[in-house]
Formats: structure tokens, C-alpha cells, sequence
């Protein structure tokens, strides 16, 4: 290009330019083409399926019966838990703490499982992996973790089941109401 005139040059390399700028264009019209056409033909209309199932079916349990029935499931298995405070503001939980004979622990808590399913009406909870067992009922979730093989010369494994309310109950609605006022 050193041996062209300048007037020449320039002609050149601005038709060099022109051309990238046109395939440019080019290519950025073919790619805005292709993305609308596969919006398009994967993105059809939005279809309404109507309100969203609720989170869990039938009435809402209360909080002093689901505390109740771990207990009694637990007692069967020789398992002897505590309620403990639960006062947690704007959310449903409890928590049941107790102990137990760490050779035993592990298969009593997985027969206190199988019994709150089969005679209870809970369901299996969502897979945690290893060392959780979670069980679902109503508006409630149930989750206790295998305690550890050994604790130590002479302790007792510490059990923990934590029930997590999902909706419809809050901790004022556990506790009966009080009769109204009576006018005289």
C-alpha cells in the first residue's frame, strides 16, 4: 500500500472500514433475528394455572398437639424429652430436648420415626443426607439429627427434635383463649 498515492490510500482503507462496519451490521441484524425467533418459538404466551396449591393440606395443627404427639411417639421408644421455651417473636417453633443410652439412640430415634409414620400419620420429610431424619405433617416439620456414636465414658446421648411450623399457627393460637367478659 506504501507504493498507492494518498488519495488512493485513504479510498482504500476507507473501504476496508466500510465493509467491517457492514458485516457488522450484518452479523448483529442475523443475531437480533435469531434471538427473536427462538424467544418466540420458546416463549409462547404465559398461561394462568390459577392460584398455587397450599403448603400443606387439611386444618392447621396446633402447636401443643404436635409437641404432645412427638412426645408420646418418643416415650414409646423409651426416649424422654422436654419441652423447651419457645420464644422465638413472628415464628412457630419447638423444641424437644432429652437423653438417652448412647448404644441405643440411633435405633430408638429411627423406631420413633417409623411409629410417628405409621401410627401417627406423618409423612418422610425432605432427604437431609445422613445423620438428619426429618418428618412432615400438616403445617409442621420434624427434624432431629443422629446424636454422635460416642459421647463419652458415662454420658447419655443428647437427643434434639425441632418442630417447625410452616403456616397457619402462630404461638399465641397454642394457647387456649379466655372466655369473654359477661355483662351483668
Amino acid at each position: 500500500m506504501a507504493d498507492l498515492p494518498a488519495v488512493q490510500r485513504t479510498e482504500r482503507t476507507d473501504g476496508i472500514v466500510r465493509r467491517q462496519r457492514g458485516r457488522t451490521a450484518l452479523t448483529s441484524l442475523v443475531a437480533a433475528a435469531l434471538m427473536t425467533a427462538a424467544a418466540t418459538a420458546c416463549g409462547g404466551p404465559f398461561q394462568d394455572l390459577g392460584p398455587l396449591p397450599p403448603r400443606f393440606s387439611g386444618p392447621p395443627l396446633t402447636a401443643d398437639a404436635v409437641v404432645s404427639e412427638m412426645t408420646s411417639v418418643l416415650a414409646a421408644e423409651g426416649i424422654t424429652v422436654a419441652r423447651q421455651p419457645s420464644e422465638v417473636l413472628g415464628r412457630c417453633t419447638e423444641r424437644l430436648m432429652g437423653r438417652h443410652a448412647p448404644g441405643t439412640v440411633d435405633s430408638a430415634l429411627r423406631a420413633a420415626v417409623e411409629r410417628a409414620r405409621s401410627e401417627h400419620g406423618w409423612q418422610a420429610g425432605p432427604d437431609l443426607g445422613n445423620g438428619a431424619l426429618t418428618l412432615t405433617k400438616g403445617n409442621w416439620t420434624a427434624l432431629t439429627a443422629l446424636p454422635a456414636p460416642d459421647p463419652g465414658q458415662g454420658v447419655e446421648s443428647l437427643v434434639i427434635v425441632s418442630l417447625t411450623c410452616v403456616d397457619g399457627g402462630s404461638p399465641a393460637a397454642t394457647t387456649p383463649s379466655a372466655p369473654a367478659p359477661t355483662s351483668s
